[in-house]
């Protein structure tokens, strides 16, 4: 993602992976932990995209656990079996079970002796962006999300108990999923009276590379760090 100098303590990681149970499967996390010494730790679950690409997911997941966030990268398509989403019904025929399986990841990593159970993130890529977004609307527990060009799927602004604060990032040239989709959520927001923070970034498409990346690393780390890390 990036190596950026900030203010916040440098944590040495330990990288390893764990299961736990959901709908009688075994769901993997892959788990990126800063090293303890007593301490716990505000929790950040990380959800891929359609392409699956857990290990696309290490690069930010290392960047947050080396500035004290335990970071845990859920498997959500174990529930299912799925290995590629191979059109929408797909998307849509899974859904349910998917969020299920986020809230007993939530459950479980909120279990964890090393973790704050109060403060527990969602970072969500496309489709891991909409199940973030979705969870936090029935989830109490989830205090902030962040989301990397995904949205608020229509139905559930309807089922929505309740939001919290949101990072958005998009790129206005998404072909995937429109940049409507970051105004939308924006509009619910502010009815809300959500806090929230927005960047839309010119001529950039669905995936960021390069200065936009680091850029969305820099937003991502300070958003964590004000709407979780800060909080007692």
């Amino acid at each position: 993602m990036l190596n950026a100098k900030r203010r916040f303590p440098m944590y040495s990681i330990t990288q390893s992976q764990v299961s736990f149970e959901s709908g009688g499967k075994h769901i993997r996390l892959d788990c990126f932990l800063p090293d303890a010494n007593g301490q716990r730790f505000p929790a950040v679950i990380g959800l891929h995209g359609s392409g699956g690409g857990h290990a696309s997911m290490a690069d930010p997941a290392i960047l947050l656990a080396e500035h004290g966030f335990a970071v845990y990268v859920l498997h959500y398509f174990d529930r299912t079996g799925t290995t590629e989403i191979d059109g929408l019904q797909t998307i849509f025929r899974h859904f349910p079970v998917w969020m299920k399986t986020l809230w007993d990841a939530v459950s479980f990593v909120a279990r964890q002796p090393h973790i704050d159970p109060d403060r527990i993130g969602l970072l969500g890529f496309s489709l891991g962006a909409y199940l973030a977004l979705s969870a936090s609307a029935i989830d109490s527990r989830i205090q902030a999300v962040v989301e990397f060009f995904g949205g608020m799927p229509k139905e559930m602004k309807f089922f929505a108990r309740r939001l919290c604060p949101v990072l958005i990032l998009h790129g206005e040239q998404d072909k995937t999923v429109p940049v409507e989709e970051a105004y939308h959520l924006q509009q619910l927001l502010e009815k809300k009276q959500i806090p929230y923070e927005m960047q839309i970034y010119p001529e950039v498409g669905h995936g960021f590379t390069g200065q936009t990346w680091r850029d969305a690393g820099l937003r991502t780390l300070a958003f964590l760090e004000k709407h979780l890390a800060s909080r007692s």
